[in-house]
């Protein structure tokens, strides 16, 4: 093969699933609903909360961007594999390969720590009320978002630059239907040992911090809500934290599983499936979550 940025290959080329050549149109006619969903609901969503004054407030501010990260990282990765389901040519270029994992990582991470300002949001709501507009002041909604927005880049960037430095001579085919890291991994004739670490760390660290922080908010909500003497209030209270804290605990279980505690007892498929849910599945469910068990956002639609 030609020698190409130090790398044995010059593109790569997706597998995709197991038999998907004998079922291609009734998956590509499933996850193409699925993406549908998931670009009407969360673009539904953005335009809704610009759209009422009544939900410009911080914790709509942080699910207007939580819909547009959702966005951007599931269309990182689906138009390509629906592509590959009619297409015979399954390749992406080394360059392309690279725009890809970079931009779904950012997006990933990025989700990842809106939702943990979503959790002190409705941490100070609920236990500090009378101070609520002053903490979660527009200047400090900006701030949690830029940093997570900086912190997703950083952390994608770096685990990206790594993954792609090193070489790979073994086989350019990756057996996932996108770019990831542990089946990129597999692909390298170099030692991977450091590359495991640091993605073990940087996802281990993210997904710590964020549970600690959501865990310590929910901890101190459910404290609160339980003091309150209204059955009415403490309804409402249940019902505002019950959707955020279903998709942290869907997003956050399944990228554990993907890049924690997977190990040699999860196959190539779980794996893929795993992905599927996160990558795809959860940008379609996080606006039927937040817009099912929302009065706000039902009395606004």
């Amino acid at each position: 093969m030609e020698q190409k940025n130090g790398s044995g290959v010059n593109e790569f080329i997706l597998l995709g699933f197991a038999g998907q050549h004998r079922s291609w149109h009734i998956l590509f006619t499933a996850f193409l609903v699925i993406y549908v969903a998931s670009l009407v609901g969360n673009t539904g969503m953005i335009l809704l909360i610009k759209a009422d004054p009544t939900l410009h407030t911080p914790m709509y501010f942080f699910l207007q961007h939580l819909a547009f990260v959702d966005l951007c990282y599931s269309s990182a990765i689906t138009p390509k594999m629906l592509q590959n389901f009619v297409s015979r040519d399954q390749s992406i270029s080394f360059t392309g390969c690279i725009v890809q994992l970079l931009v779904y990582g950012t997006f990933v991470t990025s989700d990842c720590f809106i939702l943990a300002s979503m959790a002190v949001d409705r941490y100070v709501a609920i236990c500090k009320p009378l101070h609520y507009l002053v903490i979660m002041s527009k200047r400090v909604c900006i701030q949690l978002l830029h940093g997570s927005y900086v912190i997703g880049f950083l952390n994608s960037s770096v685990n990206t630059i790594m993954t792609f430095s090193l070489n790979f001579c073994k086989s350019n085919v990756i057996n996932h239907f996108f770019c990831d890291m542990p089946p990129i991994l597999t692909l390298s004739c170099s030692s991977i040992d450091v590359n495991i670490v640091v993605v073990t760390v940087s996802a281990g660290f993210c997904l710590i911090l964020i549970v600690s922080v959501v865990m310590f908010s929910y901890i101190c909500i459910l404290a609160t809500i339980l003091r309150m003497p209204s059955a009415t209030g403490r309804k409402k209270a249940f019902s505002t934290c019950a959707s955020h804290l279903m998709a942290v605990t869907i997003f956050t279980g399944t990228l554990a599983y993907m890049y924690i505690f997977q190990g040699s007892n999860s196959s190539k498929e779980q794996e893929k499936v795993a992905s599927l849910f996160y990558g795809i599945m959860i940008p379609m469910l996080n606006p039927l979550i937040y817009s099912l068990r929302n009065q706000d956002v039902i009395t606004a639609m």
